[in-house]
């Protein structure tokens, strides 16, 4: 991909056509490789609370210094979007050249971070779950989590999907996917979830406890997907410290993922949190036993989103399907 033709524009719809399940978990699991080995490194994040229209907004950006990508994904949540038939989350990626810092391409968020966010559980799920997994179990049922369900269903064979989420009446459209891929469903209570899943995966935006430690049966493994804000919570803190706790990236997990409760109260410290990137990358074995709990603390990391943007970008350029502007 080249500056010298001028700006790539990638909009939704080209990334929805280009980027599938595939391409974004090689593309997560590649990063967070990078990562783990020093290869790519995220920039801080800024996050703020406008003051308007309830919405928070930031910026997450980095450099793959492997892959040959640098970045900025702008964007933020307003919960407002709903009732006008928009999506809450709205974001937009930006992609320099490394070698010049030239803007290269202008890519479209919304899709991306859904799909890469599925993807980032779905890795954790390849390299930490029980390989006899029959069970999935989902908590949540807003947007991201039928992406969640259709990415996860393909990292093992699982013959079941149970669910819960704090408003009942969205759940059908959850058993909707998981009849369409071929899975029995069932709605159920948190402690019975706990009681049947191999696998669970969290997405909410919960700020209480919504799975306790003692509901979890051993062997479980968990993504946690919804916490990545100061306050946030999904699960117990001592189940937490109860795991093996695996991340995407270690500082933001201790400060705004699900391990800052735990962290807070100083029953876990940043020595017992492991990078995914070191189990993908061979350095770390990952699951010990059968009855190990593990749990991936899924905070979302700027490089997953410089990953498959970058991808969505190449892609469009190679098929000459991007528009292109010049500033």
């Amino acid at each position: 991909m080249t500056t010298q033709d001028g700006l790539l524009i990638v909009g939704e719809d080209l990334c929805e056509q280009l980027v599938g399940r595939q391409q974004a978990f090689d593309a997560v699991q590649s990063v967070f490789g990078a990562m783990a080995n020093g290869g790519a490194r995220n920039f801080p994040v800024i996050r703020e609370a406008l003051g308007y229209a309830d919405a928070l907004y930031g910026f997450k950006s980095g450099f793959d210094r492997d892959g040959q990508v640098l970045g900025v994904k702008s964007g933020g949540y307003w919960p407002g979007n709903a009732e006008q038939g928009l999506t809450n989350h709205q974001s937009t990626v930006f992609l320099f050249d490394p070698d010049t810092g030239r803007l290269s391409a202008l890519v479209g968020g919304n899709y991306l971070t859904a799909v890469r966010t599925a993807a980032s559980s779905a890795v954790s799920i390849a390299h930490l779950a029980r390989k006899d997994a029959k069970v999935l179990g989902m908590v949540g049922a807003g947007h991201q989590s039928a992406f969640q369900l259709r990415a996860a269903a393909e990292q093992r064979d699982f013959e079941k999907v149970v669910a819960w989420n704090p408003h009942p009446d969205m759940l059908p459209r959850l058993a909707a996917v998981a009849e369409e891929i071929g899975l029995e469903f069932e709605a159920v209570s948190q402690q019975e979830l706990g009681a049947q899943s191999d696998v669970i995966i969290t997405i909410t935006s919960a700020f209480e406890p919504l799975l306790m430690k003692d509901w979890i049966k051993p062997g479980t493994h968990l993504a946690c997907m919804g916490t990545d804000t100061k306050g946030k919570m999904e699960v117990d803190p001592a189940l937490v410290v109860s795991a093996t706790v695996f991340t995407d990236e270690v500082t933001q997990s201790a400060t705004i993922g699900e391990a800052q409760h735990a962290m807070g109260s100083g029953t876990l410290t940043e020595t017992q949190i492991t990078p995914i990137g070191a189990v993908i990358n061979g350095d770390h074995p990952g699951r010990s036993s059968a009855d190990e709990i593990t749990l991936f603390d899924g905070t979302g990391v700027g490089l997953q989103d410089l990953a498959v943007a970058s991808v969505a970008a190449r892609l469009a350029d190679e098929a000459g399907l991007a528009q292109r502007a010049t500033l």
